[in-house]
């Protein structure tokens, strides 16, 4: 309602009045990695749920697939992910994990100086495309990339899911024990699959696909992880990697989102974008901004909505008001 709405501005007004130092600032940077890679060491791969609602919010995934077959839909999106989580409702240390971590695993892309294991991916791409090997999936007929696979809980369902045989799917996360995770797996096929480190905003980290090569690119709260001004070239980076015809899906958080409302004062990095208490960062949308960022990229709008959610807890009698974006946009 506008009483919510003028209720929800006041809060975001209050929590973002304070900025954070700019030194500060800088650190949560550099560090971004280590937060990560100190996530899944502790947590490995038993922390999230596998994601097969997707398939309902995103049939593009599995074309093929039987309406009835995982019959999840977006409900099951709100209540097992979000609210399974135990740590729901918790603010400590300015760190409102609200918003779960289950959205977060896929938080995963971040900006950081290159570091070795992407030069030896370099290293490891140019020895593919010499041996006359191609690139991974070259032989495929229908590639998807999961950009932020975090520990497999959305590459897993894709792989089990669609039984296209000529199926590949690329996944990359900016932590080396994410990948690592994933392709320790024991449904890791690497006949269908290659997950790789990668870092979205170092312009010189590889892709190990040429450009227009894939059909659909997957971002999950992903974009909402990177710092404000680093988006528009990384989605014209992505971009460049689609297919004509090709489709870029985003599920993210949407302004004024009780994640959003939850930050205290002294978390605000700047306008709508925050610090967590473990050093995650996070921005909230509008439908606008995202549709800006998609069609500056040459993209062209298929979908781009606000999934607007009352979620109870009624072991702890609390009500949450949460508010995603959902967008679809295509290569001309």
């Amino acid at each position: 309602s506008e009483e919510q709405e003028a209720s929800a501005r006041s809060k975001v007004q209050e929590n973002s009045s304070q900025l954070l130092p700019q030194d500060k600032q800088e650190e949560y940077e550099v560090n971004a990695k280590r937060y990560w890679d100190d996530f899944y060491k502790i947590h490995e791969n038993g922390f999230f749920k596998d994601r097969h609602w997707l398939f309902t919010e995103f049939p593009e995934l599995a074309p093929n697939r039987n309406p009835s077959q995982n019959g999840d839909s977006v409900q099951e999106f709100s209540n097992k992910e979000e609210s399974s989580n135990e740590r729901l409702g918790s603010c400590e240390n300015g760190h409102c994990s609200v918003e779960t971590r289950a959205e977060n695993q896929l938080n995963l892309i971040r900006c950081t100086p290159k570091i070795r294991t992407e030069e030896l991916a370099t290293q490891k791409y140019s020895e593919l495309n010499q041996s006359g090997g191609g690139f991974p999936g070259s032989s495929a007929s229908y590639r998807i990339l999961e950009v932020g696979c975090g520990a497999g809980n959305t590459v897993f369902p894709i792989l089990q899911t669609n039984n296209d045989p000529g199926l590949f799917v690329y996944c990359c996360d900016f932590s080396t024990t994410a990948v690592d995770l994933v392709q320790n797996n024991a449904e890791y096929d690497s006949s269908r699959c290659f997950a790789f480190v990668h870092d979205l905003c170092n312009d010189q980290s590889p892709f190990p696909m040429p450009e227009e090569s894939l059909d659909v690119v997957i971002l999950i709260f992903v974009l909402s992880a990177i710092l404000p001004e680093k988006m528009q070239s990384i989605v014209n980076r992505l971009s460049r990697l689609l297919k004509p015809g090709g489709m870029i899906l985003l599920r993210d958080y949407g302004r004024y989102d009780l994640a959003q409302l939850r930050f205290k004062k002294g978390q605000c990095l700047s306008n709508n974008f925050y610090v967590r208490g473990d050093g995650t960062r996070v921005y909230f949308f509008t439908q606008d901004e995202l549709d800006d960022l998609f069609t500056t990229a040459g993209l062209e709008k298929i979908q781009n909505l606000v999934d607007r959610r009352l979620q109870v807890n009624r072991g702890k009698q609390m009500t949450m008001y949460r508010v995603w974006i959902q967008c679809k946009y295509r290569k001309p």
